[in-house]
């Protein structure tokens, strides 16, 4: 029998590529790869990254500048959730336009609802808004409850334990280095709370006009209201009528601040708060939506009680 070790040669160029082949397919498939995380929005995946940090290679779906109820479905996204570990999605109908068609062209087991690598970001969180009835005449309701849970950061924390349980499942190698992130995020978001609680205490019941109904969550945890929308009903053009009358409420009550996000027509609002005497704010719920929150969940926060702060303080 010939035991020889094969000899390299200009005859026997293939040895090389035979003994890489060989030692990648006795790899363990996640010692060397990242899992790969896919979240529908933006907010989703920033804190995705927060526990995951470099044991995990994060994407979202939506842009943070683009409405998360529609999102496009390109070709591009079919390719994401194809090859992805795992799936953040809201859990409360936020991208049932869109989510559902690119995951039946997608076929990936691994994150159907109900599979491992399935995280609804909304498991454990108290739904606010949940309707008693529901008919299309009320505009674009959700039946589970508003699905824009995350300017809460109490959520935050909650999706982040999720999170934890999630990639310390489906990678069990990396579950220390896992909760050690989640212990650091939930540690400085807990200093950070107190902070924006100190922050706002001065406004509490202080009211807020909106574009959308997207800013339910702030308002219970901070203490604001944000009940008058520029919208009608829910994903409702504004009307002239309707305009009319928050023009005047913001005269009587002479509210001062308007949210608008940067998906939706700034226009409309600034030539409402012109009409009214407030001033229209650029906000976003998203990380990267508004200059100077391109670095996380936490300077997106940092940014909303900022923006609410100064500009309430200011005479």
């Amino acid at each position: 029998m010939n035991t020889s070790v094969p000899h390299f040669s200009p005859r026997n160029k293939r040895f090389p590529l035979l003994l890489c082949l060989a030692a990648c397919s006795l790899a363990s498939p996640l010692a060397h790869a990242k899992l790969k995380v896919v979240a529908t929005t933006p907010d989703f995946a920033a804190i995705a990254q927060e526990i995951g940090g470099d044991r995990v290679d994060v994407t979202s779906l939506a842009k943070p500048t683009e409405d998360s109820h529609f999102v496009d479905a390109k070709p591009s996204l079919i390719l994401k959730l194809n090859r992805a570990d795992v799936l953040i999605e809201g859990g409360a109908e936020l991208e049932i336009g869109w989510l559902p068609s690119l995951m039946d062209s997608a076929r990936n087991p691994k994150i159907l609802r109900g599979a491992p690598g399935n995280v609804m970001a909304n498991e454990g969180i108290e739904m606010l808004e949940v309707p008693a009835v529901l008919d299309r005449s009320m505009g674009g309701v959700h039946a589970v409850g508003n699905p824009h849970i995350m300017t809460d950061p109490v959520n935050a924390r909650i999706l982040a334990e999720h999170l934890t349980a999630v990639f310390s499942r489906l990678d069990s190698k990396s579950g220390g280095f896992f909760q050690a992130n989640l212990r650091q995020f939930s540690d400085r978001l807990a200093t950070k709370l107190a902070a924006w609680q100190k922050r706002l205490a001065p406004f509490k019941g202080t009211r807020i006009v909106a574009y959308h109904n997207s800013w339910p969550y702030f308002a219970r945890r901070f203490g604001l209201r944000i009940d008058l929308y520029l919208e009608p009903k829910p994903g409702i053009p504004p009307t002239p009528p309707h305009l009319a009358q928050i023009i005047k409420t913001i005269q009587e009550e002479k509210i001062r601040l308007i949210f608008v996000e940067p998906h939706l027509n700034r226009r409309t609002a600034e030539t409402v708060a012109r009409q009214s005497g407030a001033k229209a704010v650029l906000v976003g719920q998203f990380p990267g939506g508004v200059k100077g929150t391109e670095e996380g969940y936490i300077p997106l926060l940092d940014h909303l009680v900022e923006t609410v702060a100064k500009n309430l303080e200011t005479p």
